[in-house]
């Protein structure tokens, strides 16, 4: 409390001062103290969905993120030079990087023997450590994908945390993947320990993804075998993020989650577990996926969402703060995942190919709804060029 004290009076010092604002060295220093003592104070309360904890950002330092998505394959080999280099070049400032993917595989050597027991480390990152060093050479805000319930390596390994078909064998999806059990304590717990080895390796966020049920699972759930208690689908998934951010707030990590985009825009999708509000009430920064490409025929009032990427985006933010504005001070940053990939499956007439014009017009939209933070997706790491990222 005397720290907290000296900080006021100092700060009090200096109220003279008429460019005084949230940017100010000591103006931070004392906001990362009063909200420290506050994360601390919750780590005693009960995690509840229906009982959020009031919102403090861990990270008062963290820059407006504009950022790519770097597989682990990308991270550990030449193509980092030129993702590098495009940071280096451009206003983009961060890196989002599979650290646990969508198979469930933990990308680079771990000696956590928790992590060994019930994952599967492949060293697609060859040196993790020299990764971390490159990327605060460059200046790069470093976001570790952590793929929480879509993880058929763990579900092999241990069929008892996921779930089974009524002969008993292990379910699978149609593409062949399994998931865990959300109802799972373990599960969480496994997924929080290897995010905090990332932040011990000098990750600053970690972004959850696969925060859900698998889809169309409320037509199995009384069918399939798994453990479960008595608590809904929407409150089990909304709790473990909760769980996770304070288990990370102290160490000074920010939590994000990916969402569908489209779940802004509908009610909760209580099939899979997702309710847009009650999961961004309990994580610092919600990512939802916007892509025009994932949007059909009308959807704000577009005949084609992938030919009219600015529409899009901006009818997509418009229902995002509609849906987030009731939570007031609870209320995260939003931090869309936008479009930089050519959606060409969805057929002749309804695409268009992506470039420097369309990244450009999802930003501009971003900027005219008042949001000034995205992520841009190309699941081959290839973005486009000459983009003006501001």
């Amino acid at each position: 409390m005397n720290i907290i004290w000296a900080l006021l009076l100092l700060l009090g010092s200096s109220a003279g001062h008429p460019q005084q604002d949230s940017h100010h060295p000591l103006s931070q220093l004392f906001q990362a103290t009063v909200h420290s003592a506050m994360i601390a104070s919750q780590q005693d309360v009960p995690v509840s969905a229906d009982h959020p904890p009031v919102k403090v950002d861990p990270q008062v330092t963290a820059p407006k993120v504009k950022g790519i998505y770097v597989t682990a394959y990308s991270a550990g080999g030449s193509r980092m030079n030129q993702l590098l280099d495009l940071i280096d070049k451009t206003d983009l400032n961060a890196m989002v990087v599979d650290i646990k993917d969508d198979a469930g595989y933990i990308t680079y050597k771990t000696d956590n023997a928790t992590l060994k027991q019930m994952g599967k480390p492949e060293p697609f990152i060859p040196d993790i450590n020299q990764l971390m060093q490159r990327l605060n050479k460059h200046k790069v805000y470093p976001i570790a994908r952590v793929v929480v319930f879509k993880d058929t390596v763990l579900a092999k390994k241990r069929p008892d945390l996921s779930f089974k078909n009524p002969d008993g064998t292990l379910w699978e999806n149609g593409k062949g993947d399994s998931f865990v059990n959300p109802y799972s304590k373990e599960v969480w717990d496994y997924n929080i320990a290897i995010a905090k080895e990332a932040a011990k390796l000098g990750f600053k966020e970690i972004q959850f993804d696969y925060v859900r049920f698998p889809e169309g699972f409320e037509k199995r759930a009384d069918t399939l075998k798994y453990v479960k208690n008595d608590k809904s689908r929407v409150d089990t998934v909304a709790e473990f993020v909760q769980y996770a951010r304070k288990q990370l707030a102290p160490l000074g990590i920010r939590v994000s989650v990916d969402i569908f985009g489209y779940a802004a825009s509908v009610p909760a999708a209580e099939g899979i577990g997702q309710d847009f509000g009650k999961i961004s009430e309990n994580v610092d920064v919600i990512s939802p996926m916007v892509y025009p490409s994932h949007y059909t025929t009308g959807w704000f009032g577009a005949q084609d969402p992938d030919k009219e990427p600015y529409k899009t985006i901006k009818g997509s933010m418009a229902d995002t703060h509609k849906k987030l504005d009731p939570l007031k001070d609870r209320k995260p940053i939003i931090r869309p995942w936008i479009q930089d990939f050519t959606a060409s499956w969805l057929g002749s007439g309804h695409y268009e190919k992506y470039g420097k014009q369309q990244v450009q017009d999802q930003i501009r939209a971003l900027k005219d709804a008042g949001v000034d933070e995205y992520l841009l997706w190309n699941a081959s790491n290839r973005y486009s060029q000459g983009v003006a990222y501001k």
